[in-house]
């Protein structure tokens, strides 16, 4: 096994490990929190923090991971969720609803940093260690992203499992314990300077990305703050509202999730690859953006209509929706790392995340809001509006990057775009 395959086993084994206690966590505050009787937007309103947070932890992790190396962002991650998790197993019954909110969302926005200080330090090392292993940038960043999805599915039941077999505070303690053991493991085998270069020097330089970047990350709000909309509170609380238990629901979102990860790891077999990588994928981009679209109408429509079995039709398009949403992300997670710059790609991709906890933060603050107002079928149709919005802005995306350097040999599909210079050069060649 050479250097890069193996930093970037280390990296994804480390970043499942912790995927999987934050899909537990969604499911024990989510389930926990409806049970004492919270309403559907106080819902969303504990998670909103969690997702502003993923903003300014993104653009901020994006930079330290440049000037700090890629271990060092990693090894706080784990730290401040860890951090996180005990300060949200010290919630006492006793308080007022007040002070249970105000604590849960602190604590959830601690997560919200954790979260995404290590997902950008994770993604920004697929693409250094692609770097070293020509060709295989679509296929490790389609493995990673499908693989984590399908971890945090497994979090999913594991949360709904937790919750109901040792109660909220042992379920936190239990995720904190195996976090600390991934935390080993990334300061023994982690290499410390992985990733470190030279960061920008100005918030200008920081923000200034290049065109397909840009556009991806205002894509990005859309696609994400669509699949939110509906997912985060309007179906768990939907099914459990129709009789499920937590573990039916939490067991159901956790498929629900694998399979979608699953997809998304078999992206680079469903979508045809092209020699520049982008003339084929960004079509590709835009035709499942719109098939998407038509999901949530669809599905809106039968809600109104009030069809029998209900709860079994949105799950039927759950499934669906999932299938074109997971093809979806993965292509724009190759594309933004297609379009980022190699020196300092960690910076790149933290901007692109922000944009992605953005959409997350939008769509959560919606899913309670227009669940309460009209149900499901308000959700859906939030949901829909945000695609169109997603396929309108991936029409202008760049189909032609072009650097000064020949094309790397050995990797047809995106080694010329592995290997593209950083910096003003390679924006100047977007267009």
């Amino acid at each position: 096994m050479n250097t890069g395959t193996r930093n970037y086993a280390i990296v994804t084994a480390a970043y499942w490990g912790f995927t999987l206690s934050d899909g537990a966590l969604r499911m024990l505050v989510l389930l926990h929190f409806y049970r004492l009787g919270y309403s559907p937007f106080a819902l969303a309103f504990l998670f909103l923090l969690y997702e502003a947070m993923g903003v300014v932890a993104n653009l901020i992790g994006g930079w330290l991971a440049t000037r700090y190396g890629i271990a060092r962002m990693l090894a706080v991650g784990l730290v401040t969720q860890i951090a996180g998790f005990l300060l949200l197993s010290a919630l006492s019954p006793s308080w007022t609803v007040a002070m249970s909110v105000a604590w849960v969302v602190i604590a959830q926005g601690i997560c919200g940093v954790a979260k995404d200080l290590t997902k950008t330090a994770s993604k920004s090392a697929i693409k250094l260690t692609a770097g070293e292993a020509s060709g295989q940038l679509f296929k490790w960043v389609a493995f990673f992203t499908g693989s984590k999805n399908a971890m945090k599915g497994v979090g999913f039941f594991l949360g709904g499992v937790l919750l109901q077999a040792v109660g909220f505070q042992h379920a936190l303690w239990v995720m904190a314990a195996l976090l600390s053991l991934v935390l080993a493991g990334v300061v023994a085998f982690v290499p410390r300077l992985m990733g470190k270069s030279k960061a920008s020097k100005s918030a200008k330089e920081l923000f200034a990305k290049n065109r397909g970047i840009n556009l991806l990350a205002a894509a990005r709000v859309a696609l994400f703050g669509a699949r939110d909309v509906w997912f985060v509170v309007g179906v768990p609380v939907f099914l459990y509202s129709a009789g499920w238990n937590f573990t039916m629901v939490g067991g159901f979102l956790a498929l629900w999730t694998i399979g979608y990860g699953a997809v998304q790891a078999l992206a680079p077999a469903i979508v045809r690859r092209s020699d520049d990588g982008l003339s084929a994928e960004v079509p590709a981009a835009r035709r499942w953006s719109l098939l998407l679209a038509l999901v949530p109408v669809v599905l809106a429509g039968l809600v109104l209509a009030e069809v029998p079995n209900l709860e079994w039709v949105v799950v039927g398009g759950l499934a669906v929706f999932g299938f074109a949403f997971a093809v979806n992300s993965s292509v724009h997670s190759y594309l933004v790392l297609a379009y980022a710059g190699s020196e300092k790609a960690a910076e790149d991709v933290g901007f692109y995340y922000a944009a992605n906890a953005m959409g997350r933060f939008f769509g959560t603050l919606m899913s309670g809001l227009l669940y309460q107002w009209g149900g499901l079928a308000w959700s859906l149709a939030g949901s829909a509006a945000l695609l169109l919005a997603c396929w309108l802005m991936t029409l202008a995306l760049p189909t032609l990057l072009r650097h000064a350097d020949p094309p790397a040999p050995g990797g047809a599909d995106t080694a010329p775009l592995a290997k593209a210079p950083a910096g003003p050069d390679t924006v100047r060649a977007l267009r």
